[in-house]
């Protein structure tokens, strides 16, 4: 009964088997035994569980996302906490991830890459419009099932745009390099605009077959986002239309103004290519050649982009000579002008001579003063010495009263002056003064914990199948005992969880006899429940109870589902029924009706059952033949001769 708990999440999702491993969780296919169908349990991983953060992103994802009912969009059920980690019930779609296709060498058409895409534009819309932004829009969090339908799924980083709960502040990359927005991958702010940049990427990709920027690391890809362009689709493929490469350009467009302002214009642009009528992206374009007349194109609206271009057009068209310009008149001066002029001159003078002494700039050596340090990071502090021209020493010292990686002294102090290039020394907190590890295995979990709480350390426990060593024993931990480790460090220490599980395994078609010997052979005990059947033999395993493949641990029971035939009925008795009224009870009853006629001479007997076999109240098995005798009333045969007339009646 332990092993089965263990299983079973809320005392109601039971888990059947792991499909995938995410960033920080497991999802696993799991049945909602109250409702009996198939869900899918996302567990976040136990490192994480111990985590704020972690948890906080968590419990959001579960709150924002179960808000999003949309046809293009994974449901969530429900979610909950459960033996110190976090779960959330979703949708499961039975298919694949748009990834495994394309990694699988799926060519989508132009048609079909429309369709895909234009669907998780209108998620993404619908999501936007519920103040969440996806964040993490990528090939691997859009799912197909078997019947085409387009899910978006794992809202585990999106985060509702609400200055009350701001999970991931500006300076904090989060997503895949390869889908990055720009500005995802300078740490800016975002808006909805990043997820049709991604969204961009991926209809790059599924037109041309790869990403539009790859690396060797994440680092070189995300600067190929900031600072280069994509090659056309079109050099990669040929086959692309004008107006799609233009709007699949306009959505990865590095400045979000330039791009469609939401993921409804980026699906209305799509359908146009696919009506074939005028796409929006054209004027993008136009504007983006405007690019030489100067910044000032970037403030044109879309509306108007069409016409700047075609201004610009013409401007090409009447290019200015400077030498049909008319001459220029020399304006006249007088002496009071002139005096003006230079009394001005002499006071901006003025004014820039005393700027350069407040800066040092004309003094024989530069000098900064030095700004108060402490209580930033190392980091921090190193940057700000850097912009002001100065070395760093950095002395690591260990401070059980200061974070690791905080400066908490400085020398020269806040306030002097000192000469640009010289040396300053930041004392940095290299933690508290270390403990010494415990040796905690082979002792139970909870001593383990007890053990390493009693030095301040934390326990980072990790449940591991074992034949050897006892359920709830350790049985290795990670550091080793002596190790030095800084106060509130974690250790990781595997715990037993018993002998491994087994997947049960595919008996049916066998006899007991050598279902039994099977499941046996595997540590499983076996028991037996009868089961008609039209289909298996009698004696044969119809099917298991787990089914067939599902993990379980060793020594639990297997139910056999044993044919004993196919079921019987009673054959009801149709006997002095109409022919009518015996078939619609037998075949109610699930026989089949094999009628047959004999003569009778009594009127009563016409059309009526006059015998059946099987008889009234046999066994039979249902689906098999009954016949039915019906009575017809022998008619009366007439001889006719010149003085007499004799009638005949012949009995069978």
């Amino acid at each position: 009964m332990a092993e089965k708990e263990r299983r079973v999440f809320n005392g109601r999702y039971e888990l059947v088997a792991r499909l995938a491993r995410g960033g920080m969780a497991n999802v696993f296919l799991a049945r909602d035994l109250q409702l009996d169908r198939g869900v899918a349990l996302k567990v976040l991983f136990p490192e994480f569980a111990t985590d704020p953060t972690f948890v906080q992103r968590f419990r959001h994802e579960a709150r924002a996302a179960a808000n999003l009912n949309h046809p293009n969009i994974v449901s969530i059920y429900d979610w909950g906490e459960e033996r110190g980690t976090y779960f959330i019930v979703m949708e499961y779609i039975e298919g694949e991830s748009l990834a495994q296709m394309l990694q699988g060498g799926h060519h989508f058409s132009f048609e079909q890459a429309i369709d895909v895409v234009g669907d998780v534009a209108a998620a993404l819309h619908f999501a936007h419009e519920n103040g969440v932004i996806h964040r993490d829009v990528k090939p691997g969090n859009i799912l197909i099932s078997k019947t085409g339908q387009v899910k978006v799924t794992d809202f585990g980083i999106a985060q509702a745009i609400s200055a009350k709960e701001n999970l991931t502040q500006t300076g904090t990359v989060m997503g895949t390099a390869t889908y990055f927005s720009p500005e995802q991958a300078r740490g800016l702010s975002i808006d909805p605009r990043s997820d049709v940049y991604s969204l961009g990427v991926v209809l790059y990709e599924m037109l041309t077959g790869t990403p539009p920027f790859s690396g060797d690391n994440p680092v070189s890809v995300a600067y190929m986002h900031v600072q280069e362009e994509p090659q056309p689709p079109s050099d990669r493929n040929p086959d692309i239309s004008a107006d799609l490469e233009s709007v699949v350009l306009m959505a990865l467009a590095k400045e979000p103004d330039d791009r469609y302002d939401s993921a409804a214009a980026f699906h209305d642009d799509l359908e146009n290519v696919r009506r074939g009528v005028a796409v929006h992206a054209d004027a993008f374009e136009a504007t983006t050649a405007l690019s030489g007349l100067g910044d000032a194109t970037r403030v044109v609206s879309s509306v108007d982009q069409t016409r700047v271009a075609k201004a610009y057009d013409a401007t090409r068209a009447m290019p200015r000579s400077p030498s049909l310009a008319p001459p220029p008149v020399a304006p006249r001066r007088s002496g009071v002008f002139v005096g003006v002029m230079v009394a001005m001159i002499l006071l901006l003078a003025g004014g820039v001579f005393l700027f350069a002494k407040t800066l040092g700039v004309l003094d024989g050596e530069k000098k900064v003063t030095l700004t108060a340090l402490t209580n930033l990071s190392q980091a921090e502090a190193t940057q700000r010495l850097d912009d002001l021209g100065l070395r760093v020493k950095i002395i690591p010292v260990v401070n059980d009263k200061v974070e690791a990686g905080t400066v908490f002294d400085q020398l020269p102090k806040a306030g002097t002056k000192v000469a640009k290039g010289s040396v300053v020394e930041l004392s940095v907190s290299s933690g508290r003064t270390p403990v010494s590890v415990p040796s905690v295995v082979g002792l139970s979990e909870q001593d383990a914990r007890d053990a390493l709480q009693r030095v301040n350390l934390v326990a980072d426990v990790q449940p591991e199948a074992s034949e050897d060593v006892k359920e709830g024993e350790v049985i290795s931990q990670e550091p080793k005992a002596d190790a030095s480790l800084a106060p509130g460090s974690s250790v990781t220490i595997k715990v037993s969880s018993g002998p491994p599980d087994v997947a049960v395994p595919n008996v049916a078609g066998f006899t007991v006899t050598k279902a039994s010997n099977t499941l046996g052979q595997d540590g499983l005990e076996v028991s037996t429940k009868d089961e008609a059947s039209d289909t298996v033999p009698s004696g044969q395993v119809i099917r298991t109870d787990p089914p067939a493949g599902t993990e379980v641990a060793k020594g639990e029971t297997i139910t056999l589902i044993v044919s004993n035939g196919p079921s019987t009925s009673p054959v009801p008795n149709v006997v002095g029924l109409t022919a009518a009224q015996a078939t619609s009870r037998l075949e109610g009853s699930g026989f089949v009706v094999f009628p047959t006629n004999r003569t009778v001479l009594s009127p009563a007997d016409d059309g009526r059952v006059i015998e059946q076999t099987p008889g009234e109240s046999t066994l039979a098995p249902r689906g098999s033949r009954v016949t039915i005798v019906v009575g017809v009333l022998a008619l009366p045969t007439t001889t006719s001769t010149s003085t007499t007339t004799t009638t005949t009646t012949t009995t069978p």
